[in-house]
């Protein structure tokens, strides 16, 4: 399965989890190490995008194509586990501590979870501290410049 990740050139361009690790997101909280992709480049850019403004709109922005084999252990999340309010922004604590509860359970080296930001689609949470996560591989990468028009 190919998935994808935007990052900054100004960033390694590796699969870590420091970044957020760092900040906290929506599926971990500061201190969790985990590696954001989607399903699509549309959905990593728009991942991305509800975070920015033109004023601030960066142009060194890379597309990865992350390649996650067949074999890695995936865990799918019961979507009846989710809190009516769950893709709020900003986001609750619940859906983090689902994020951190399959981090710190390291069962599976992937969490597949629905996007807040677009309905339907699907974000993958790595485990970079997995048994399985040295198979997964950046198998390509492009500069990712974004049309300002989105954010008119």
């Amino acid at each position: 399965m190919e998935v994808f990740r935007l990052g900054r050139k100004k960033y390694p361009i590796a699969l870590s989890g420091k970044g957020a690790a760092i900040c906290g997101g929506r599926w971990n909280s500061k201190g969790y190490e985990v590696i954001y992709a989607a399903n699509s480049r549309a959905l990593a850019m728009a991942e991305v995008a509800v975070h920015l403004s033109l004023a601030a709109l960066p142009n060194d922005y890379v597309m990865m194509t992350v390649f996650i084999p067949e074999d890695v252990s995936m865990q799918i999340l019961d979507i009846k586990k989710l809190q009516i309010d769950w893709n709020v922004f900003p986001h609750s604590f619940s859906t983090q501590v689902l994020g951190d509860d399959f981090l710190r359970n390291n069962e599976f080296c992937v969490l597949k979870v629905p996007s807040a930001v677009v309905k339907g689609d699907f974000n993958f949470l790595i485990n970079p501290y997995h048994s399985d996560f040295d198979k997964i591989k950046i198998i390509a990468q492009e500069d990712f410049p974004f049309d300002k028009r989105i954010f008119k």
